[in-house]
């Protein structure tokens, strides 16, 4: 018998040779039950180790049926569903090994606490939190950071920094999880306090805070930490570069996002969908539309967000037509509009009056995409009909939405009202924005400027009036310029600029250049 079981053991041997077959397994498991090899947890683990991979549903098969299980095979089963991404019978084979009478230990806890993050159960982290401190294990490094990852990836920020200020042993990973965590939730001065405390710092650390500033709208202080990280010797990654972008676009900085654009190159980054939309988008938002042309020509594979962002490009800049044409060629290559897609379509459509092929596309959402049109598709309905001075048809658009018109929807037509000098129907709308709780300074100074096109100049002031009474303030108009790969940004009333007085004295003087050369003409035409 002994001599048997020792040829058992050779056997398992077998299993860490490389490139095993599933049959192969098969051979090894029926000797292991018939030598009663199978009954050794260690002999067991070996075995269930190498099935996981290969066939998962008939390792937990043979898991199920063993004599004698340990917790590393508990442990192994575990795993291999978080693995596979079924955390919910992760957690149930958990709660199986708890009522079998089975202790978890630390690496049981770190498999739980994934399957929790996948599926979002809060509850379940929380009681399997308790274990950890009922059971002496949160003195481990990664099951603080597995308990910290937990708290970050289900928003509850204070649990998660509470945890981290108390670890002993915190790297890189755990203060770029909690980073993350506050820029996810956009407490983006939170995560600058934690970002500048950080003694080592790698370049997802520096990613996430660039695409941090990114998403709440502070593209200068985005570029100047990409500056800082170049600086400091990281080289930037795929996601430092795509946020670099962003921001570049955002703020119109051509020069910037073209060097960036150069390093792209230089370093031979991949021109995937995501790169590739982003420098699409950079330079289209800067003006260069046939460099943004360019580079969707040059991308191997091209996605919908790619298509989406030159149609973009193409009408904010008056190329409609060739916006127009992209939809039917993102047809032949089979790639589906999102809905982002048709707002930008439409959006093209209204820009030149392309009435009749607004109206067929809006129409081809529902009867061709399937895709059904949301108020921002009406939005832009309304606009299309407003521009091209179908006043009448598009307040027929705006009484049968099939749900409640928004500010974008109502302010459109009322652009419209101002454009076409429709002062009734204009005063009407301000009334449906305001009962809609709309009563913001665009819309007053929109009724202001209609009222003035009808030279109504009494109900002008009135509207001016009203707004000092409601104490309506209107928001400041602003403008960017990049200078030497600078971005300065000048807000109206604003006299804060070191180079303030320089500055109004050059437009002192070209206004008056510009003067004379007027009044030059006009003699020289008399």
């Amino acid at each position: 018998m002994l001599k048997y079981l020792k040829c058992s053991y050779r056997v398992l041997s077998l299993l860490n040779k490389p490139h095993l077959e599933l049959t192969h397994l098969h051979q090894i498991q029926s000797h292991l039950i018939t030598s009663g090899a199978i009954s050794d947890p260690f002999a067991a683990g070996k075995l269930i180790s190498s099935l996981v991979s290969l066939d998962h549903s008939h390792a937990y098969a043979v898991f199920l049926r063993l004599p004698h299980k340990s917790t590393y095979l508990w442990n192994t089963i575990l795993r291999s569903f978080v693995e596979k991404k079924d955390s919910h019978n992760a957690l149930s084979v958990y709660k199986m090994m708890m009522c079998c009478g089975f202790l978890p230990n630390n690496y049981t806890f770190s498999f739980v606490l994934r399957g929790c993050v996948e599926i979002g159960d809060v509850g379940f982290g929380l009681l399997c939190h308790a274990q950890v401190i009922k059971l002496g294990w949160e003195c481990y490094d990664f099951v603080q950071n597995g308990l910290i990852h937990f708290y970050v990836s289900c928003d509850l920020m204070r649990c998660a920094r509470m945890l981290f200020d108390v670890s002993l042993n915190r790297d890189v990973v755990t203060w770029t999880a909690v980073l993350n965590g506050y820029v996810k939730s956009g407490e983006i001065a939170a995560a600058k306090e934690l970002f500048d405390r950080m003694a080592e710092r790698n370049v997802v650390s520096w990613s996430v805070m660039i695409n941090g500033y990114v998403k709440v709208g502070c593209f200068k202080e985005a570029l100047e930490i990409f500056k800082e990280m170049q600086m400091s010797g990281v080289r930037p990654n795929h996601a430092a570069i795509v946020g670099a972008l962003s921001a570049c676009g955002s703020l119109g900085a051509f020069d910037q996002g073209k060097w960036i654009h150069a390093y792209v190159d230089r370093s031979k980054m991949e021109l995937d969908t995501v790169l590739g939309t982003a420098l699409i988008d950079m330079y289209a938002k800067c003006g260069s539309v046939e460099v943004a042309c360019r580079v969707f020509e040059e991308m191997p594979c091209r996605d919908v967000y790619a298509f989406t962002a030159l149609i973009s490009g193409l009408s904010n800049h008056g190329n409609s037509a060739m916006a127009v044409e992209l939809l039917k060629r993102m047809d032949d290559e089979g790639i589906k509009p999102n809905e982002v897609t048709f707002m930008c379509i439409l959006s093209a459509c209204a820009r030149v009056g392309l009435v009749d092929e607004g109206l067929r596309v809006f129409e081809s959402m529902t009867s061709i995409y399937g895709i059904k049109p949301g108020v921002q598709h009406y939005g832009c309905l309304v606009d299309l009909l407003g521009r091209a001075g179908l006043l009448e048809q598009a307040k027929v658009v705006v009484r049968d939405m099939p749900m409640q018109p928004d500010i974008y929807v109502l302010g459109a037509l009322l652009n419209a009202c101002r454009v076409h000098g429709d002062a009734d129907l204009g005063k009407e709308m301000v009334k449906g924005l305001i009962n809609h709780g709309l009563d913001h300074s665009g819309v007053h100074v929109l009724l202001s400027n209609i009222y003035a096109s009808a030279d109504q100049w009494d109900h002008v002031e009135r509207v001016r009036k009203g707004m000092v009474e409601k104490e309506v303030i209107k928001v400041p108009g602003c403008s960017l310029i990049e200078v030497g790969g600078v971005v300065v940004e000048f807000v109206a009333g604003d006299r804060s600029h070191a180079h303030m007085e320089e500055i109004e004295s050059f437009w002192i003087q070209n206004d008056m250049h510009l003067k004379s050369l007027s009044l030059d003409s006009h003699i020289l035409l008399s």
